[in-house]
């Protein structure tokens, strides 16, 4: 297993955090007892000067330290095997399969395979087939003739499955979306911000697009034939918080946002937004915590779909080497970002 180097520092912190995220990135070698562990052994801390850090169980292993009996370590690669399997069936299945097929698949029981699924993406593998299908229909609205040949083509049964399915998650009837937002209100405006010029776009579900120094060109090129209207009186609340959020970008915030993106994308962003401000994460360390090791070209692109600036903290991913790479909106805006989150 490939696994992207971190600090010992990081290691540590994780360690004392008991950070199940972690668990399968390093593991926990305690001298003093002569066991290695996952970064979230539920056992009691050693002292930091008895404990090394080793990249797998092997590694641990060949120093003559044996798995923990409590976390079983050595399980997390099985775990991410069962895991890879059950995104691969996902994605391959004309309907999408039952948590049973998926545990007879794996040879895991049922309960266990949800926990794990559950812990590695942060939602269900019920939601996620839904969010893998309701994918597969953006792309298919877009390419076919009609909304009903778009939804068998994604994958759905039938038309009163997906309705049921993708009630609340497109943000516009599916009609809309592949009409060019036909019926739909989009209203936008901009403010002043630490950052410069804030451009703000919201839906009756909530924001929809906050980016610098652009206009309502964009809105009109992805939506031509919904209705956009430059301000409101209902924008004006959400836009005072919406500056607020982004002159202080380490404060949590709780804004509506109507964004949506594939089932990865989704898992990408939530990532992003468990990272702690003025830390960043690598896209490969992304991929892996989103439940795709190997995604890390997707986990990058993800970020680059990010439709809501700083709400959405793609700021605070970074390339494999450490450098920052690059930022939609300047990367002289992805330094001051980090800046000010690191000195608050």
């Amino acid at each position: 297993m490939s696994i992207q180097p971190i600090t010992d520092d990081e290691a540590w912190s994780a360690v004392l955090a008991r950070d199940r995220r972690m668990d399968g990135r390093f593991v926990t070698g305690v001298l003093t007892t002569g066991i290695y562990c996952r970064p979230s052994c539920a056992a009691r801390h050693p002292k930091r000067e008895n404990v090394r850090f080793f990249a797998t169980g092997s590694d641990a292993a060949a120093t003559g330290l044996r798995a923990c009996l409590r976390c079983k370590p050595d399980e997390v690669s099985r775990d991410e095997g069962a895991l890879a399997q059950c995104f691969e069936l996902m994605a391959n299945a004309e309907e999408a399969p039952s948590l049973e097929d998926l545990a007879a698949a794996t040879g895991y029981s049922p309960f266990h395979l949800h926990r794990i699924f559950k812990r590695a993406t942060g939602i269900t593998p019920a939601a996620y087939s839904r969010a893998l299908r309701a994918g597969r229909l953006k792309e298919a609205l877009g390419d076919s003739a009609s909304v009903t040949e778009a939804i068998y083509a994604a994958g759905y049964s039938g038309s009163s499955r997906f309705y049921a399915d993708a009630k609340g998650r497109l943000g516009m009837n599916p009609k809309s979306w592949r009409d060019g937002g036909r019926g739909e209100t989009i209203r936008w405006t901009t403010a002043e911000t630490a950052l410069g010029t804030m451009f703000l776009a919201a839906t009756d579900k909530g924001i929809c697009r906050l980016s610098f120094d652009e206009d309502e060109a964009m809105l009109r090129a992805r939506f031509p034939h919904a209705v956009i209207e430059e301000g409101g009186a209902d924008l004006a609340n959400l836009v005072q918080r919406a500056v607020a959020a982004v002159n202080a970008p380490e404060k949590p915030h709780d804004l509506p946002l109507d964004v949506r993106g594939t089932a990865f994308q989704e898992a990408v962003w939530r990532e992003l937004s468990r990272i702690p401000p003025g830390e960043t994460l690598s896209y490969a360390a992304l991929a892996a915590q989103a439940g795709n090791a190997k995604a890390v070209r997707a986990a990058g692109t993800a970020c680059g779909a990010n439709q809501i600036a700083i709400l959405i903290p793609c700021h605070r991913a970074k390339r494999g080497d450490g450098t920052l790479g690059g930022y939609a909106y300047g990367l002289e805006r992805k330094v001051k970002l980090l800046e000010r989150e690191k000195d608050v």
